[in-house]
């Protein structure tokens, strides 16, 4: 991280470092003594290419966002104002360099990073703070700019690695839909099923424990959350990382699981990594969403929508937060 400029905040023996001419990507999360992000070894950060694929020159690790679209698509001719508008590969904002305001209050130090829409009419803010009981709080805004409703998705991307001891915690019967499956491991995977068991051809799978699936695969899934506070977890060894939101604001979680696989860039090594991503719409292209009806979002014109995630880590025998 020598060659681009980068902000720390500390607060309560954690620290969060950011580098917002990197898209304003989270590139070090250090909470409850443990370094949680996973950094590509092939792909060292960098300044990032607008119009190149993600995959091959932007999936460097850490944790970043996607909006307004995870995937690459064009809008179909149908949708009011934007029809037939392209929109890239990973969203808009990994490619931008946003403007930042520093300030503080009673629980600590928080950075703001502002985007502005470069095809849609939107700003879209994000806040990071580490507070002094060493949580990291993500608080999120959009602004629709525009005459009409914004359509959107957001997915956060925050990328963990993936080792023999990974646990999951998600609700026990959560539906989960499978978007990608790879890897001769996952020939015949049912299509959908109730965390965190799910059918392969020839066996019971458990998703809770992604490095027991088998030796290598990958997979792509989306878990509809509780119209409620919910709390997600991922052990390794003693220690758990905990996300907490409102399951009425983010009513998903996007899992990407990688056990050895994808490589990226494509001529790189396999990797091991995960994504646990709550996230706004269960479909990575926003056409998709819109044509398949899976929870699209809409932003009325001069309107705003909200929302936030709490990020905490504990040693198993502490009480839970």
């Amino acid at each position: 991280m020598t060659t681009f400029g980068v902000i720390e905040l500390r607060g309560g023996g954690a620290r969060v470092t950011l580098a917002p001419s990197i898209g304003g990507r989270i590139v070090e999360l250090e909470l409850g003594g443990r370094q949680w992000l996973w950094a590509n070894p092939d792909l060292p950060f960098g300044p990032p290419v607008e119009g190149a694929s993600y995959a091959e020159t932007g999936n460097s690790g850490g944790y970043d966002e996607c909006f307004p679209t995870v995937a690459a698509c064009v809008l179909a001719s149908g949708t009011p104002r934007y029809g037939g508008l392209a929109l890239p590969d990973h969203g808009e904002l990994w490619t931008q360099h946003p403007a930042v305001h520093f300030d503080r209050d009673d629980d600590g130090q928080r950075a703001t990073c502002a985007w502005t829409g470069q095809r849609l009419p939107y700003r879209f803010l994000r806040s990071v703070q580490i507070t002094h009981a060493g949580e990291l709080r993500v608080g999120y805004t959009i602004e629709n700019t525009g005459a009409v409703p914004l359509p959107f998705l957001w997915s956060s991307q925050p990328m963990l690695p993936l080792t023999d001891v990974t646990r999951l915690e998600l609700p026990t019967g959560a539906l989960v839909r499978v978007a990608d499956a790879q890897g001769s491991a996952l020939k015949g995977i049912a299509a959908e099923c109730r965390w965190p068991n799910v059918r392969l051809a020839r066996s019971i799978a458990d998703l809770a424990f992604p490095a027991a699936i088998a030796r290598r695969y990958a997979c792509k899934l989306f878990v509809d959350l509780p119209a409620a506070p919910v709390v997600l977890g991922v052990t390794e060894g003693p220690l758990r990382l905990d996300v907490r939101f409102d399951g009425r604001a983010v009513p998903h979680v996007a899992l990407w699981l990688n056990n050895g696989e994808v490589k990226s860039p494509p001529d790189g090594h396999p990797a091991r990594n995960l994504a646990l991503a709550p996230c706004i719409g269960a479909a990575d292209a926003l056409t998709a969403a819109i044509k398949g009806g899976r929870q699209t979002q809409w932003v009325p014109a001069g309107s705003s929508r909200s929302w936030s995630l709490t990020w905490s880590a504990r040693r198993l025998d502490d009480a839970p937060a």
